[in-house]
């Protein structure tokens, strides 16, 4: 295990502000959104939760490379602050560590406010700041409770209904890990989805404080028939997104090859003088690599 290679440095250090580059600019209407006032606010009464993402600068001595937190970052320089919390990652490309997920799924927004109740904070202080419902805070502090630890692992970045959890409390730990697997598989991750699985399940998969289910008329060979497609079906779509994931990891190293070499400046020149279209195409596809899964407005 000395080999491995640790995907960030261990020490969390303050940078300056006007040390961290953001990739792109922020659009003017996104400083006008819900979500950014409601950072705005978190930032300044909490502080940084989550510390933003950077990389060494490999061209600029002293500065860094702004690869996740850009909301965050912004909610800094507009309370004034001078330095940001950041994790120094070993690698530039952002894709490496889940660029492609949205940090506002129900499982981060959990451990998010546990942390903050960690630090002191009271639930009704973070209803305020967060302008939610405190009986919503309290909710999602106890979203993971009795949900066995697998099957929260798997759906950790997805972006599930948190009603869906209430479904998985109502199965045994294995059911609920199933469950979590064929919604995965699936790409589909709604209460309705869980609740469809839930009723499918055996009684000897449904935990003891669950109620029994409403019998409907759907005969036991019918029901042992859907249950054997599911299974199928699962298997086939597991195999599927087996195949697909080391495809995408070889497109993933492709796409950070492409991206070094893009980054000199003598390269692109010459491509976008002599080879405009080739340039272009390359572009699309390495922005249609990096898209697969991406979450929009992601902070």
């Amino acid at each position: 295990m000395t080999n491995v290679k640790h995907g960030f440095e261990p020490e969390i250090i303050e940078v300056p502000l006007g040390a961290i580059k953001p990739g792109a600019p922020l659009a003017p209407t996104v400083l006008s959104t819900p979500k950014f006032r409601t950072i705005l606010s978190s930032v300044a009464e909490l502080g940084i939760i989550e510390p933003l993402a950077v990389y060494r600068s490999n061209q600029r001595a002293g500065e860094y490379d702004l690869l996740d937190g850009r909301l965050r970052l912004e909610a800094l320089k507009q309370l004034g602050r001078e330095t940001a919390p950041c994790m120094i990652s070993t690698d530039d490309e952002g894709f490496t560590f889940n660029r492609q997920i949205t940090r506002t799924t129900a499982v981060q927004e959990h451990r998010m406010i546990r942390a903050t109740l960690a630090k002191g904070a009271s639930e009704q202080r973070i209803a305020e700041v967060l302008q939610m419902d405190v009986r919503r805070i309290r909710e999602r502090a106890h979203l993971l409770d009795g949900v066995a630890p697998e099957a929260a692992a798997l759906l950790k970045d997805r972006q599930v209904a948190p009603a869906v959890f209430s479904t998985l409390r109502k199965m045994r730990p294995f059911r609920q890990i199933e469950a979590a697997e064929m919604m995965t598989a699936a790409n589909r991750f709604s209460s309705t989805y869980a609740e469809m699985i839930y009723v499918t399940s055996r009684p000897d998969a449904l935990s003891d404080k669950a109620k029994p289910i409403k019998k409907v008329n759907v005969s036991p060979e019918e029901l042992a028939r859907m249950e054997a497609e599911m299974d199928r079906l699962r298997q086939d779509c597991q195999t599927v997104e087996d195949t697909v994931g080391d495809t995408m990891l070889s497109l993933v190293v492709a796409k950070g090859f492409m991206s070094r070499l893009l980054r000199n400046e003598n390269i692109h020149g010459h491509l976008k003088r002599h080879h405009k279209d080739s340039l272009a195409s390359v572009a699309a596809t390495m922005e249609a690599i990096a898209a697969d899964n991406r979450m929009p407005d992601r902070e």
